[in-house]
């Protein structure tokens, strides 16, 4: 076994696959591939994989429903855009082309890998979205540089957590309990901070096992885990893409954006919400086919 190996582990049935980060002595830091979770492993309790063997029945229901939401939330968009030229041809007895301004995402998240699913998830749902591997220790600080040049809609505060196992006494209350969840709540803070209003700025927030409720308590409009079970790697998109995509003039439907997530009501949570998509006239043209006349000596 060595580092970049796929792995499953014995002693949770080979539930879900990882990759081997680093070996230290005989215990391995591994990585989950789908889900976000970081963890390490005694070496003799790890299975090794081959990349293209049948997918563990979790990961396939994980990829089943990933695809499911990705079709919804397209299917989602195309619906919207043409109530949107519905509306404006009734209003004004003509077909009145216009421009779409979907809601601006920054991404912060705490792995490099799963910045670049997520990145290439909100190409792929045509939502503006800028993306910057940070660690979770480090959040804070970035946004508070961030947030003021780049102006966003929507904050993901996204990366790895989880409850400690080793505790003498696990108190799910008490942030002391989570890897990460104190600094994904720093960070929160910071954003909420430089914006107070729940509705200009939408704020998703934490990873696998996080504590919820101290996420939201910080300022977080949509936060993981309620049931503090592993999230899917984008989960936080899917988030993300629906608020980016609901009208300024409506609320997030939270049930439906729980649908539109892998995991659901165990894996993410939230509160109303309302979204950043707007729509613009006329619809902006090819300024190279323009014939202007020149009216400045």
């Amino acid at each position: 076994m060595k580092q970049g190996d796929l792995v499953v582990r014995k002693s949770y049935g080979g539930d879900v696959t990882f990759r081997v980060e680093t070996i230290i002595k005989d215990f391995a830091v591994i990585k989950g591939t789908d889900f976000r979770l970081l963890a390490d492993a005694p070496a003799n309790d790890l299975i090794s994989v081959v990349d293209g063997e049948p997918v563990r029945n979790k990961e396939k229901q994980a990829f089943i429903r990933a695809k499911e939401s990705t079709r919804l939330l397209e299917q989602h968009r195309r619906v919207q855009t043409e109530r949107n030229q519905a509306d404006l041809n009734q209003k004004m007895m003509n077909h009145q082309p216009f421009f779409e301004v979907p809601g601006k995402v920054l991404h912060l998240d705490g792995d490099p890998n799963y910045l670049k699913k997520s990145l290439d998830l909100y190409n792929q749902l045509r939502v503006p979205a800028e993306g910057h591997y940070v660690t979770e220790a480090n959040m804070a600080d970035v946004l508070y540089r961030l947030l003021p040049r780049s102006k966003p809609d929507i904050v993901v505060i996204t990366g790895h957590d989880g409850v400690y196992k080793n505790l003498k006494s696990r108190d799910l209350y008490s942030l002391s309990s989570y890897k990460n969840s104190q600094h994904f709540v720093n960070a929160v803070k910071t954003a909420r901070q430089y914006e107070k209003n729940f509705d200009t700025l939408n704020i998703v927030a934490g990873a696998c096992q996080s504590h919820f409720e101290a996420l939201l308590q910080a300022g977080a409009n949509f936060a993981s885990s309620p049931g503090r079970i592993l999230i899917h790697a984008l989960d936080p998109v899917y988030v993300a893409a629906k608020a980016s995509f609901t009208p300024i003039r409506e609320t997030i439907n939270v049930l439906e954006v729980l649908h539109h997530t892998i995991t659901g009501t165990d894996g993410v949570g939230g509160i109303e919400t309302r979204g950043s998509y707007r729509i613009g006239l006329p619809k902006l043209r090819d300024l190279s086919t323009l014939q202007v006349t020149p009216s400045v000596l």
